[in-house]
């Protein structure tokens, strides 16, 4: 299947914890910023992207954290983006901290110094 009918059919069926995160996220609704979710880098689809902060977001299942995500992140790496991963039952449960550590990165990133 093309990777932009892969995508599709990503976004129609997404877990619940992308479901949650999404809401967040969409609309500029977090921090101001642009998200698109299931979106291809390179080789890749992506669970969520801030093109601008250059930052992935991936909402993992039971079947990551092996060395195929390693490899996936180091390539991201090379192209300039950092990957927060964070666990479907961590997004479920713990939503709000999801969110702090997406946005305390940001606010990293935008201010490595501190400087506001």
């Amino acid at each position: 299947m093309p990777k932009p009918a892969f995508a599709r059919l990503l976004r129609a069926h997404q877990t619940n914890a992308e479901q949650r995160l999404w809401y967040q996220l969409r609309d500029r609704r977090f921090m101001g910023l642009k998200f698109k979710r299931q979106h291809q880098i390179g080789p890749f689809i992506v669970d969520f992207v801030c093109i601008d902060a250059k930052l992935v977001i991936e909402a993992d299942g039971g079947q990551h954290g092996d060395a195929r995500d390693a490899a996936r992140d180091a390539w991201f790496r090379q192209q300039g983006f950092h990957v927060l991963r964070f666990w479907n039952s961590e997004v479920l449960a713990q939503t709000e901290a999801v969110l702090e550590t997406i946005r305390q990165f940001v606010l990293e990133r935008a201010f490595p110094r501190g400087e506001p």
